[in-house]
């Protein structure tokens, strides 16, 4: 499955509680929160490069999410939380970690001054660091969605590409719904508030396992291809839990949870749209793709359940179009479209990710397209999330290449009237009645 597949273990995520790191002294807290980081974080990258050699599996990223930073920032002004976030990213690269999650805040019903000092950093955090990762949740199925935060995230969304290279720091920051606290994949992972002071998180990934298997029966029916897939789900969780395991008591930390999210990458067979493709469908984003999602992601976690007792995270397919070589050619013909990638996230739990659209689009376009995707979760009652690029200087056709695994795509056209008087209304979507379940 490794040599001809591309089969392996797309992320292991040390989970980190930082809590007990706060000091009124900032230069002890930060020196708490490398200290802690560094130590274990060095671990993780000796012993899983250990274990690739020792199982013959790639494990692909070793990241960090920490415990929220607007929890254990309170006090700390908006130059101090630039400092924090500085101390995060030499953390990070003084261990050899690929990127550190966790820079976020939960203002699914309001917002308190550190909330509200967090969000109004992000764009000078991502233009001065290199492997923060940001979150905000707005929106849950018991809360609503917060429309102001859903308003103050797109504000800043405009803001962060123009001033980072190539619009690149809006690939770290994902805006969600339900988000899970125990996620292994970046950028929208952290450390849950009710985690212990570590756990160790295992994101399996295998498109193209799948895509091999499905391509071998090319003329079994529906049900009989779900449950092909299902026991192909069962083997690469297994394996997955397996290692993750091993990392976890090498390291000396609990283990935490399985994701059984197939996530792509730019490379050729490593594709959740060829997936799609093959099980005969033209083009991915054609009519019966949805079905098509429906069918894989119920698939790879029924096999997943089976396999393991400690399944969480996301959980689902990623249908991120710049790291899809399949997706991002669809867009590029005009046959993947922004509406067809929110009726896909209504079967998938992730939502509309790494798509690029015109940087003139206004701040109420992107609050808008988040607020329909966000709006799906909330009303399902399951995870949604957004990470939406608009390309400063980019226009609908034109081509953006991020490189490494945030890949490259076509600018995706966005809907020119306009939903500004709706949007600006704010306040807060109310819960849906399904919510009141006591």
């Amino acid at each position: 499955m490794t040599l001809y597949y591309n089969y392996d273990i797309r992320a292991a995520t040390l989970g980190i509680n930082l809590k007990d790191c706060i000091d009124s002294d900032l230069e002890k807290f930060k020196e708490n929160v490398y200290e802690k980081i560094v130590g274990k974080a060095k671990q993780l990258v000796k012993e899983a490069s250990s274990l690739e050699k020792k199982y013959g599996v790639p494990i692909i990223n070793r990241r960090i999410s920490v415990t929220p930073i607007s929890i254990i920032a309170e006090t700390i002004d908006e130059k101090g939380l630039l400092e924090i976030a500085k101390t995060l990213d030499r953390a990070a690269k003084d261990a050899g970690i690929d990127f550190i999650g966790g820079y976020g805040a939960h203002v699914q019903k309001g917002m308190t001054k550190s909330d509200l000092r967090l969000i109004n950093s992000l764009p000078e955090v991502l233009s001065q660091t290199e492997r923060v990762c940001c979150f905000l949740n707005v929106g849950t199925n018991i809360s609503g969605l917060n429309m102001d935060a859903v308003i103050l995230a797109s504000e800043k969304i405009k803001e962060i590409a123009k001033v980072t290279h190539n619009s690149i720091g809006c690939a770290k920051l994902v805006v969600f719904a339900n988000v899970p606290e125990d996620s292994p994949f970046m950028a929208g992972a952290f450390h849950g508030i009710g985690e212990g002071d570590y756990a160790l998180n295992i994101g399996i990934s295998g498109p193209g396992v799948v895509k091999n298997i499905v391509e071998k029966h090319p003329d079994c029916d529906l049900g009989e291809l779900s449950e092909i897939i299902k026991k192909t789900a069962f083997k690469i969780t297994r394996a997955g839990e397996l290692i993750g395991r091993d990392l976890a008591k090498k390291i000396d930390v609990p283990f935490g949870i399985v994701d059984l999210s197939l996530a792509s990458t730019p490379t050729v067979g490593d594709s959740v749209g060829e997936i799609l493709e093959v099980m005969g469908l033209e083009r991915v984003g054609t009519h019966g793709s949805t079905a098509a999602v429906a069918l894989l992601i119920d698939a790879i976690k029924r096999g997943g359940a089976m396999a393991s007792s400690s399944v969480g995270g996301l959980s689902g397919t990623f249908i991120p179009v710049t790291e899809d070589l399949a997706m991002a050619r669809a867009a590029k013909e005009g046959v993947l479209s922004i509406a067809k990638l929110e009726s896909l996230s209504a079967v998938c739990s992730v939502g509309l990710d790494m798509f690029v659209i015109p940087g003139d689009t206004p701040m109420e376009t992107i609050a808008a397209i988040i607020a329909d995707e966000l709006a799906i979760g909330v009303v399902q009652n399951k995870t949604t999330g957004v990470r939406v690029i608009p390309a400063t200087g980019k226009k609908a056709g034109d081509w953006v290449d991020f490189g490494g695994l945030l890949g490259k795509g076509p600018v995706m056209e966005v809907l020119k009237p306009s939903p500004a008087k709706f949007i600006n209304r704010g306040g807060r979507l109310p819960a849906p009645v399904t919510s009141l379940r006591n």
